[in-house]
């Protein structure tokens, strides 16, 4: 069949397309039977062969599965299955585009054995030149992946690529216009309330399309060809709600809803509170499954197909804990008249669970009318991160799988570049060394002395110097094979978390003893500089509220650092991101109290203040009892001297912590670490990213973002929703106030951390017991009378008696040798 011949077809596919959806003739319609030898009639579409699709199709080498399945015996089941072409290698699909604008991508999977083929265990990911739609994926039962893209260009390619041995494979493909008024900008955010920008850029995945109280409603009685599904499965409660149907009476009306945002069965059919008392008060609830970490749009379809009359229905709106749409009345939306289709949108914060409710319920301000609350509808898509992707994968990393045979040849090339670079740097390094051996020195910088004797490494107190033992060595030099050991051979399964340095893997020393092994990247931009000051650093203190470090390898040109393990990750995995269970208040405020207690040591605690430089919610570590540690010390300067007050120095840290005195004028003091850290009580009190391009601009940057809240005097409306209700008002006014301070534009007026530390004490006093005496007084002079113990924070304990340490909050001065013989036994392990 040619090319003529081919677009005939697909000409009559859109021809019979345009009688069944009057409401909508999609411009761009390309749907394509995979694998398949014919053409497949689905509904009143037809599904074009892929053989005469082939131009659109650009693969190395492909393999045609066209078997009869067996297997699938349900009627529902789509003929659509029943072949597929599979991908070995990374390949492409390029439509033309006739029009500009969304597009919906629907992509069919059904994995099934075809010779020695197995599809069932195929892992691959799909990306288009701008967005991650899948990646690793891998599906177990026929599926139906729904995308829709904002497409800006004459073409659309979306690429297929096989994950490490592995294979792709597709049963069928959609490329289809989307109507304009289908995505607008015309969202809201749900905290603070405000309009959303920047919507129809958006890459969106459905996660879920919904048809409150009423049955499956199949792609054929959708314009759009959507399926919704009923919603039983997902009510929290089952008790309580009824289900109502009335779709003769839908009246769809200009300028509201129209058939292509949801069809009259949805819009007919609801799920309504059952309230059988005029005083109830109950919410019913939905609860959906989703992925931590990203932003999605909230999609609500009301229609009153209940009321007799107007104004006697109204009702709250929530998604999660935040109310989105107060005291609503459908019958002033929809221009005074009952039963007119109405739809609003909302864009949730970043979530942290793994779960996201939707929950209606009556007006508790609307006095005199029965309690009632209906929804018709619900969509929740998905909405793709600052990095265009929609799986957390950067674009970048799924193209550099889609090159592989293209990076072998590369690699080549620059791997004989690359080898002759090192052996020239391992020439000078060589020279550096004998140099410093000349001097008396074995390396270029002095291992560590025990007790002013000379240096042991690990090895010569260990058999065969391949195990560490912490209990019975004092040294900190441990042999390569006994960190090989400790982490398996540096098991990818073992990794914990990727930094700037390099990977951190989870270990155990010979002893049992749990580390957390940091594992420096050659390529990494921190180097050896950072590596030696990580050690210096924690070689000359030790405090509960700092990280400890174990022992350092330097062994075959690596870098490696060893700490005491961390059983809770970091802070910021327990905020958002991650889906870890949340925090309550009091125990974030006892975190970010062990925090500035570390900070406090640092800046105070040893014979020249240390500044950490990239104080951070990802550099507070929270052990098997969420005490925090301050860690990672790489950027750490020793401070100003006695008759300074700066450190002139390069300008160093993290994106969004960053002083901005300190960038502006390039001078270090504590109060640097001390604004970090303000960010850092913002990011725990509101659990989001402290920089998120993805929100309206005013909203990107957290700080600027929750200044300005505070100014108001209205910090509760930004808080975390599951903090909602939680915080006693005079312990969220005193964080507040002291986060604002540590914001300050100029260090001068900023709090020491002494002052940050004595603050957080108070708040949580506040939050813990009932103040006697005038609330509204939070002056920080009433903490003596709260806890005399607080004012003497300061006061640290360091006495040794013989080799009994009384307390090794902190330990300056004391020699290492005796902090480690105490380490087993110490509370401060």
């Amino acid at each position: 069949m040619g090319y003529g011949k081919f677009e005939l077809v697909w000409s009559l596919s859109i021809l019979g397309l345009a009688f069944f959806c009057s409401a909508f003739d999609p411009v761009d319609n390309y749907l394509i039977d995979c694998g398949s030898d014919r053409n497949t009639s689905v509904g009143d579409r037809v599904f074009v062969s892929d053989k005469f699709a082939l131009r659109f199709l650009s693969t190395p080498q492909d393999v045609l599965a066209n078997t009869a399945l067996k297997s699938i015996t349900s009627s529902d089941d789509s003929p659509l299955y029943q072949t597929a072409r599979i991908f070995t290698e990374s390949s492409k699909y390029t439509f033309p585009i006739r029009q500009q604008g969304r597009h919906w991508i629907r992509l069919y999977f059904f994995p099934f054995a075809y010779g020695s083929y197995s599809m069932s265990t195929a892992k691959f990911s799909v990306s288009t030149e701008r967005h991650v739609l899948l990646s690793d994926f891998n599906v177990n039962k026929a599926s139906v992946k729904e995308f829709s893209v904002n497409v800006t260009s004459d073409s659309l390619v979306i690429t297929f690529t096989p994950s490490s041995s592995s294979l792709a494979f597709l049963n069928a493909i959609e490329v289809v216009s989307v109507p304009d008024q289908l995505i607008t900008d015309d969202a809201s955010t749900v905290a603070p309330s405000e309009k959303f920008q920047g919507l129809f850029s958006q890459a969106l995945e459905t996660v879920v399309r919904v048809n409150m109280g009423g049955p499956t409603v199949s792609f054929e009685n959708d314009t759009l060809w959507r399926t919704w599904v009923p919603d039983q499965s997902f009510l929290v409660n089952k008790n309580g709600v009824k289900n109502v149907s009335n779709i003769a009476a839908v009246k769809y009306s200009s300028g509201v809803a129209t058939p292509d945002i949801a069809p009259r069965t949805v819009y007919g059919t609801a799920t309504q509170m059952d309230a059988t008392d005029p005083n109830s008060n109950f919410n019913v609830t939905w609860e959906f499954d989703v992925d931590p970490g990203f932003h999605y749009l909230v999609r609500f379809h009301f229609c009153d197909v209940v009321s007799k009359a107007l104004n006697t229905l109204y009702f709250n709106v929530y998604i999660d804990s935040w109310i989105v749409a107060p005291d609503m009345d459908l019958s002033t939306l929809s221009v005074n008249t009952l039963a007119v289709p109405y739809y609003k949108d909302f864009v949730t914060v970043s979530t942290v669970s793994n779960k996201l409710r939707v929950s209606i319920g009556p007006s508790t301000d609307v006095q005199d009318i029965y309690p009632n609350a209906i929804l018709n509808g619900l969509e929740i898509m998905k909405m793709n991160n600052s990095m265009g992707s929609l799986t957390g994968v950067d674009l970048q990393v799924t193209s550099s799988n889609s090159k592989k045979n293209v990076g072998v040849i590369v690699g080549v090339s620059i791997g004989v570049a690359i080898a002759v670079g090192l052996a020239v740097i391992f020439f000078f390094m060589c020279r550096k060394r004998k140099r410093m051996a000349l001097l008396g020195h074995s390396k270029a910088w002095s291992p560590f002395s025990i007790n002013g004797g000379n240096s042991h490494t690990m090895g010569s107190k260990c058999s065969n110097g391949t195990t560490a033992s912490i209990a019975s060595n004092y040294g900190y030099r441990i042999p390569f094979l006994a960190v090989q050991e400790a982490t398996n051979n540096f098991d990818e399964n073992w990794v914990i978390g990727i930094g700037g340095f390099g990977k951190v893997y989870k270990g155990t020393l010979s002893d049992g003893t749990k580390v957390a092994v940091k594992r420096g990247n050659p390529r990494s931009q921190q180097g050896l500089a950072e590596f030696q000051t990580e050690i210096e650093m924690l070689s000359q203190f030790r405090h509960r509220h700092l990280v400890s470090l174990i022992g350092y390898c330097d062994e075959k040109n690596e870098m490696i650092l060893i700490y005491e393990y961390m059983e809770n990750g970091t802070l910021k995995s327990h905020l958002y991101g991650s889906g870890l269970p949340s925090l309550g208040w009091k125990e974030r405020l006892e975190i970010c109290v062990g925090s500035a207690r570390g900070l406090h040591y640092l800046h105070t605690g040893y014979a020249k203040a240390v500044i950490h430089r990239d104080v951070k919610s990802a550099n507070i570590l929270l052990d098997e009892n969420l005490m925090a540690k301050v860690a990672d010390f790489g950027l750490s300067k020793t401070g100003p001297e006695i008759d300074q007050t700066h450190v002139s120095t390069a300008v160093k840290g993290s994106f969004g912590y960053l002083d901005p005195e300190y960038f502006r004028r390039q001078q270090l003091t504590e109060k640097s670490d001390v604004y970090s850290f303000g960010v850092v009580l913002f990011e725990v009190l509101c659990a989001r990213p402290v920089i998120d391009p993805t929100l309206p601009r005013e909203m990107v940057n957290l700080a600027e973002w929750a200044m300005k809240w505070q100014k108001k005097g209205q910090l509760e409306q930004i808080i975390d929703s599951t903090l909602v209700g939680k915080i006693r008002p005079d312990s969220l006014r005193k964080f507040g106030e002291t986060a604002e301070k540590c914001l300050a534009d100029f260090g001068v007026d900023r709090p020491s951390m002494g002052d940050v530390l004595w603050n957080l004490e108070y708040a949580l006093q506040l939050q813990e017991a009932v103040i006697q005496g005038d609330p509204e007084d939070n002056s920080t002079n009433m903490i003596g009378e709260l806890s005399p113990q607080i004012n003497n924070f300061n006061n640290v304990d360091t006495a040794v008696s013989g080799f009994e340490v009384s307390s090794v909050d902190d330990l300056s001065g004391v020699s290492m040798s005796r902090v480690f013989s105490q380490l087993v036994k110490s509370e401060g392990r």
